[in-house]
C-alpha cells in the first residue's frame, strides 16, 4: 500500500499534557503536527483525578518537594532530573493559571491537599477530582490559538522513519490510509502501557506504542521493571477498574479488610499515606489472608457534604454501581497504573537516536526512580514537555535539517494480511494481559517471570507479522513492551521500589544502577 506524504517541521506523537505542552513551546518555531491515537481528549491526562503536585503553598518549599520525591524513588531517582521538576514546576503552574486553568480555592487562596508519601499539603486539584480534565482543556485551547499547530486525530503510529540513523518522521495509519509524515524533529509523548496488564487504570489506548516503536528503531530503553500499581481501584464485577484517587486517603479515608478491620497501621508507620508500593502490597497480603478479591475503602466517617463536594466524579461514578461512598464501604483492589521506565532520555528529552525526543510517561528521565511520588506525573508532563519542545527547536536550528532531499522511505504496510484472525488477535491480547498480571504483577519471583518469558518467546512470530488494523499492531506493541518488562524484571534480582521479588527481598547487587536494553539485546546496567 503506497502511503500519502505529509511534511512538517515538528511531529508530536501524543496529545496529553506532555505532547500539548511541547507543541505549544514549538509553535513559534515552525509548523507542528500533533498526532492523537483517538479523539483529541482521549489520553491518560484526561483521567488523572487526584491533582498535580507543586510547591506553591505557604507551608511548602521546593527543597521539601525534592526530598519527598527522592525518598519515594527509593534510591534510583536521577537527582538533576528531580531538581528540574520541582524548581521549574511552580512557574509552569502559574503559567497554566494565566492561560485560564481553574484550580480549587479556599477563599482567595489555592487549595492544596495531602497525598501518600508527601510531607506537606501540595496537591492542587480542580473541581474536586477532575484535575487532568481541566489541564487538558486549557492546553487544547492554548494549542488551538496557534495557527502553526495542526492536529491529526485517530492516527495510529506504525513505526518511526530513520534516515542515516536520524529520525525524520513516522509512518501512520489513519482510518484506511497510510501516511509517511516527514519532520525535522519527532517528539514521542504517547503515555504509558497499562493495557499490558488485565487490571489497569489506564485508558484503552495505553498499549505502550511509543516505547515499542522506539525500541524497534533501536532506541535505548530503561527501567522497564518499575511498574506502579495503584492501590485503590473500584472492584465490581460489572465495572472496569475505575481509579479511586489517592486524595481520598489524603482526606482521611481508611482501608479495611473484608472483616471490616483496619489494617494499614500494622504494615507501615505512615498507614494509609505510605508510598503506593507499600500500600499495594499490604492490600494484596490482606486479600490473601481473608481469601478475598478485594478490601474496602471507608469514607463513611467523613462529612457527607464534604465528600460529595470534594469527589464529585467518584461519587457519581460509584452511584452507577449502587455504591454511595458517603454511606457504603467501597470494594477496592490494585491495578497497573504507571510505568516509571520507558525510552531513555537526558534532562532535555533527547533519546539515543538523533532527531527523536520523548516526554511524559513514555520517557525514562529517572525523575521517578523506582516508584513515582503521587501526583508528580502531570507536573512531569508540563515540565519536561516544555523542556523537550525547547530542545527540539534548538536541535533543528543547530543541525540545519533538510528533509526535502529524502528519497527512500517506507512503503507502508504490506497488503498481505496476517495469518491471525481477528478472534485470534483478541484471544492473544487477553491471554497476554492475564499472563502479565499473574506472573509479572505486583509480587514477582524468578519462577513466575520465567513462565511469562517462555510464553512470550512462543509469540515472537507475531512480531514479524503485518496487520491491516490497529488492534493487530497494538498486539505487536504490547508483546514488545511485555518482553521488555519481563526481561528487566528477571535481570533485577532484588526488590526496589515498585519492583518486588518474593525470592529476592533485599535490594540485591547493582541495585543503584538502572537497567537498559536495545532491540534484540540482553539487559545491561547503566549509572
Amino acid at each position: 500500500m503506497k502511503p500519502s506524504i505529509k511534511t512538517v517541521d515538528f511531529l508530536v506523537i501524543g496529545g496529553g499534557v506532555a505532547g500539548l505542552r511541547a507543541a505549544i513551546e514549538l509553535a513559534p518555531k515552525g509548523s507542528v503536527l500533533v498526532l492523537t491515537k483517538d479523539k483529541p481528549t482521549e489520553s491518560s491526562t484526561e483521567y488523572a483525578q487526584g491533582g498535580i503536585a507543586v510547591a506553591l503553598s505557604d507551608e511548602d518549599e521546593v527543597g521539601i518537594h525534592y526530598d519527598d520525591t527522592i525518598k519515594a524513588g527509593d534510591g534510583l531517582c536521577r537527582e538533576d532530573a528531580v531538581r528540574i521538576l520541582v524548581e521549574e514546576g511552580p512557574g509552569l503552574i502559574l503559567e497554566l493559571i494565566s492561560w485560564g486553568a481553574e484550580f480549587d480555592k479556599e477563599g482567595s487562596k489555592l487549595s492544596f491537599t495531602m497525598e501518600a508519601a508527601h510531607s506537606r499539603k501540595r496537591i492542587l486539584h480542580s473541581r474536586g477530582d477532575a484535575t487532568g480534565k481541566e489541564i487538558e482543556r486549557v492546553l487544547i485551547n492554548k494549542a488551538r490559538s496557534f495557527p502553526s499547530i495542526s492536529r491529526f486525530d485517530f492516527a495510529f503510529t506504525l513505526d518511526l522513519i530513520l534516515e542515516n540513523d536520524r529520525c525524520v518522521g513516522a509512518t501512520v495509519l489513519r482510518h484506511d490510509t497510510v501516511f509517511n509524515i516527514f519532520a525535522k524533529a519527532v517528539i514521542l509523548a504517547t503515555g504509558g502501557a497499562g493495557q499490558v496488564f488485565s487490571r489497569t487504570t489506564n485508558p484503552m489506548i495505553a498499549t505502550g506504542d511509543g516505547i515499542a516503536i522506539a525500541c524497534r528503531a533501536g532506541a535505548l530503553i530503561s527501567d522497564m521493571e518499575f511498574i506502579q500499581f495503584h492501590p485503590t481501584t473500584l472492584y465490581f464485577p460489572a465495572a472496569p477498574p475505575f481509579l479511586l484517587s489517592e486524595a481520598m486517603r489524603g482526606e482521611g479515608a481508611v482501608l479495611k479488610n473484608t472483616q471490616r478491620k483496619r489494617f494499614m497501621p500494622e504494615y507501615h508507620e505512615m498507614s494509609e499515606l505510605a508510598p503506593r508500593d507499600a500500600v499495594t502490597r499490604a492490600i494484596v497480603s490482606e486479600m490473601v489472608k481473608t481469601n478475598s478479591r478485594h478490601v474496602y475503602l471507608d469514607l463513611t466517617h467523613l462529612d457527607k457534604e464534604f465528600t460529595k463536594k470534594r469527589f464529585p466524579l467518584i461519587y457519581a461514578t460509584c452511584l452507577q454501581y449502587n455504591i454511595d461512598i458517603t454511606e457504603d464501604l467501597i470494594p477496592v483492589s490494585p491495578a497497573a497504573h504507571y510505568i516509571m521506565g520507558g525510552v531513555y532520555t537526558n534532562i532535555y528529552g533527547e533519546t539515543s537516536i538523533k532527531g527523536l525526543f520523548a516526554a511524559g510517561e513514555v520517557a525514562s528521565t529517572g525523575v521517578h526512580g523506582a516508584n513515582r511520588l503521587a501526583s508528580n506525573s502531570l507536573l512531569e508532563g508540563l515540565v519536561y514537555g516544555a523542556r523537550t519542545g525547547k530542545q527540539a527547536a534548538h536541535y533543528i536550528d543547530k543541525e540545519n535539517i533538510d528533509i526535502a532531499g529524502i528519497e527512500s522511505y517506507p512503503e507502508g504496510f504490506s497488503d498481505k494480511a496476517s495469518s491471525m484472525s481477528a478472534l485470534d488477535v483478541e484471544k492473544t491480547r487477553s491471554t497476554l494481559r492475564q499472563v502479565m498480571w499473574n506472573k509479572v504483577g505486583i509480587i514477582r519471583c524468578g519462577e513466575s517471570l520465567s513462565i511469562a518469558k517462555k510464553w512470550l518467546d512462543k509469540k515472537n512470530a507475531i512480531l514479524d507479522m503485518s496487520f491491516q488494523n490497529r488492534r493487530g499492531f497494538e498486539l505487536k506493541n504490547m508483546l514488545t513492551v511485555a518482553q521488555l518488562i519481563t526481561d528487566a524484571a528477571l535481570a533485577r534480582k532484588g526488590s526496589v521500589g515498585a519492583h518486588y521479588r518474593s525470592d529476592c527481598k533485599s535490594k540485591g547487587d547493582n541495585w543503584q544502577k538502572h537497567t537498559a536494553c536495545r532491540k534484540d539485546q540482553t539487559v545491561t546496567w547503566i549509572d
